[in-house]
């Protein structure tokens, strides 16, 4: 079949797939991969596409940017030549040599070289053709050819960089530039942010406005000597400004998307929080970037103008609130971006309703029934139970398996939990579209809590739908449960806490056969945490933390010690993998990042220890517990969400028991305000933006679902995530003090 297919299309372009193997002289590639829809743990505990290996157990089915075959396959012998053809592409006849790849992309790699014949230090972009495809059809090749050109027109400026070569390899073109030392904008800014900081004093407020207004003049003095020469960059943004600290000098990057001014092209690539209204064409883009740029160097925040842009006047007056810097000082950068909304005489009127518009959504958060009602009103609004694929907005994760649209965290059931939870109206279509798909699960439905069959059920009988979460529940109990994750999201420890927690007020007919499978996750979860390797990664839904919490609920069923202990050897097992930042708050370790938050980030392990210390003390875990609640003081974050933003930190500070009261009463309104900020009107109500705040969002895990949760728990309204602790923030510290004894509860509820 392969030779036949290299025959018949012999000669004929394509994109060259880097994972598979070409065959031929044609789009013909080939691989050793699976093709049922089968999943197995990958090396970072996510679920990974796999592949039975000879002994039938599934492993990961490796689909990297570059080919190759698994230990225990012989290629083909007719393979054996396109394999030689593959070996013989390389750079060993070229004058560079590669140090480090610097990016990658679908369309090529951006990587440190050398040139071997002056020994300097060049950066080599490589693009692919038929790949990377921008908004007007041109492919990576024809990208690149542009960035060749306009580099070439504006050489001499010393605020971009100059070509010093171009080369083919196959089919992969190369375009060699200066190397310009220095860091991301993007970089340098992260790392500088004052209100990262819990109390960011005012000169180091001011030190930082000094510093973006210096730096946004250098942005803005290199962006006007391009147009001088007639050149549209098109795609400024953070991390295409190179900044030299030391030299006090920053450089453009990244003209893959110029073009000559007089023609005034359309936008075909942007950066979400920099991207231009479609109305502008030519150097209006550029002007529209810098507007962003004006805003987004004291607070980054500018993505939210793609959903609405009349969010910048509201922007201009939190940062005139938080910086020295006034609002007529901004109000150009707000004109601008609010240029041409609706029609022309309005934007000029926009900024002070806009603004008083921010204030007044604040504010409301603050009052409970009036926020829970509004969040409510904007849920039920974005409701399409006609629609198969997802009920509400939200993630795109949603889309990425079987019960998505369905899961607690982007799904129904996490939208309906929180509606339930907080005392909003129940959303009648919504359980009915739950209800209907739950009835009859599709082939490959995950089984976890998060992300699966599980954590539906669990909320199908928390919303009262007993007898369809019962019917659901023995699906479950026939699934095989080996081979799964360890952790919360959608492994043993999501599953066993569920049905640990459904065992409690089953039928005494249903009872024994939900705690025996409690008991058998619970079993694999502590054969995973004692004798499997450790887990990649940290935190409450996939790393130990979670398996710790499951150990908890378990001793407070059976009151067996045993489990406590190998909680807090989980629990001390990811705060092993926590450091302090620059003000001394402990945080996870995430790549080059430290998280604060309750998903991957210190409030989630602070959770927990919250509830070991409610069944035993511990002076060293409530200590570590204390030390990772500065990381949920800071006066910003970027997101939102629930699971990686300030609703989830919010609603760690209203239940965590370890917090004093009046530091929890300040965090839980500045947090709160900080929401107002981020809300955005929608359906007679407020909602929230997702992930990376490029779109409305009502999941739990992301979007408006989520805040509705922590609003209701910061008012004082008992309700927080499952099977963590949960009490009103108005309750004294005191008053949670810990006990030496198992405790039954149910849910979320405080265990006292």
């Amino acid at each position: 079949m392969c030779t036949a297919l290299m025959q018949l299309l012999e000669g004929e372009h394509g994109p060259y797939i880097l994972s598979d193997l070409r065959c031929g002289n044609g789009p013909v590639h080939t691989r050793y991969g699976a093709f049922a829809a089968r999943f197995c743990s990958g090396p970072d505990g996510r679920p990974v596409p796999a592949v039975a290996d000879p002994r039938g157990r599934l492993v990961p089915d490796d689909r990297g940017p570059a080919f190759r075959v698994p230990s225990w396959v012989t290629p083909p012998g007719f393979l054996t030549p396109h394999l030689e053809a593959r070996a013989a592409v390389g750079l060993a006849d070229l004058p560079y040599t590669v140090e480090k790849a610097l990016h990658f992309s679908n369309g090529g790699g951006v990587y440190l070289g050398r040139d071997t014949r002056t020994g300097e230090q060049v950066v080599l972009k490589e693009a692919r053709p038929y790949a990377g495809l921008a908004a007007d059809g041109a492919d990576a090749v024809a990208r690149l050819e542009r960035e060749r050109t306009a580099l070439e027109h504006l050489a001499g400026l010393d605020c971009v960089p100059a070509v010093r070569d171009v080369f083919q390899v196959g089919d992969h073109h190369f375009l060699v530039l200066q190397y310009i030392p220095g860091t991301t904008l993007n970089t340098v800014f992260a790392r500088r942010f004052p209100l990262a900081r819990q109390h960011p004093s005012a000169e180091l407020l001011a030190e930082h406005a000094a510093w973006a207004e210096e730096l946004y003049g250098q942005v803005e003095r290199a962006v006007a000597a391009v147009h001088d020469r007639g050149i549209v960059i098109s795609d400024l943004h953070m991390s295409n400004v190179m900044v030299d600290e030391e030299a006090g000098r920053i450089v453009l990057l990244d003209f893959e998307a110029a073009s000559p001014a007089a023609e005034r092209r359309r936008q075909i690539v942007a950066n979400p929080a920099f991207v231009a209204p479609p109305d502008r064409r030519g150097t209006d883009i550029d002007r529209y970037a810098l507007a962003c740029l004006r805003l987004a160097l004291y607070l980054p925040l500018t993505t939210l103008f793609g959903i609405d842009r009349t969010k910048a006047a509201g922007l201009a007056r939190d940062i005139a609130r938080a910086f020295p810097v006034t609002e007529d000082a901004l109000r150009p950068a707000v004109e601008e971006i609010l240029r041409d909304v609706r029609d022309a005489g309005e934007a000029a009127s926009r900024t002070a309703p806009a603004a008083a518009r921010g204030t007044a959504f604040a504010a409301g958060l603050r009052d409970w029934p009036r926020a829970r009602d509004t969040l409510a009103r904007a849920i039920t609004a974005s409701c399409t139970p006609e629609r198969d694929d997802r009920c509400f907005p939200g993630d795109i994760a949603q889309f990425a398996t079987a019960t998505g649209g369905q899961s607690f965290a982007y799904g129904a059931a996490g939208v309906l939990y929180a509606l339930h939870e907080t005392g909003a109206p129940p959303c009648a279509p919504a359980e009915d579209w739950l209800l209907r798909h739950a009835k009859d699960p599709a082939s490959g439905s995950p089984l976890g809590f998060y992300d699966g069959l599980t954590g539906i059920a669990w909320t199908l009988h928390r919303i009262g739908r007993t007898a369809e979460a019962a019917d659901l529940l023995r699906i479950i109990l026939d699934q095989p449960l080996e081979g799964l994750a360890p952790g919360l999201h959608n492994g043993y420890a999501g599953i066993g806490l569920a049905l640990d927690d459904l065992a409690r007020t089953a039928s005494a007919a249903d009872a024994p056969a939900l705690s025996t499978a409690a008991a058998g996750c619970t079993a694999l979860a502590v054969r995973a945490l004692v004798d499997g390797p450790p887990s990649p990664r940290t935190g409450l839904l996939h790393g130990a933390s979670g398996i710790a919490l499951l150990l908890i609920r378990r001793y407070a069923t059976t009151g067996d010690t045993a489990l406590l202990d190998l909680a807090a050897t989980a629990l001390r097992r990811d705060l092993e993998r926590c450091r302090a930042g620059d003000d001394g708050a402990l945080l996870v370790v995430e790549g080059k990042r430290l998280m604060p938050y309750v998903g991957s980030g210190s409030a989630g392990i602070a959770a927990v220890i919250d509830a070991y210390l409610a069944q035993r003390p511990d002076p060293e875990l409530a200590a570590a517990g204390r030390a990772l609640l500065p990381a949920a003081f800071s006066a910003f974050y970027v997101q939102p969400g629930l699971l990686r933003g300030s609703a989830g930190l919010l609603l760690h500070l209203a239940a965590t028991p370890l917090c004093d009261p009046a530091d929890r009463r300040r965090a839980v309104d500045r947090h709160t305000d900080l929401l107002g900020s981020h809300a955005l009107p929608y359906g007679g109500g407020l909602a929230f933006p997702g992930e990376q705040l490029m779109r409305l969002s009502m999941d739990l895990a992301t979007g408006t679902a989520g805040a509705l949760l922590a609003l209701g728990a910061a008012s004082g309204r008992p309700t927080g995530l499952p099977f963590l602790p949960a009490a009103p923030a108005a309750q004294p510290a005191a008053t949670a003090a810990p006990r030496t004894g198992p405790s039954r509860g149910r849910g979320n509820t405080t265990v006292q």
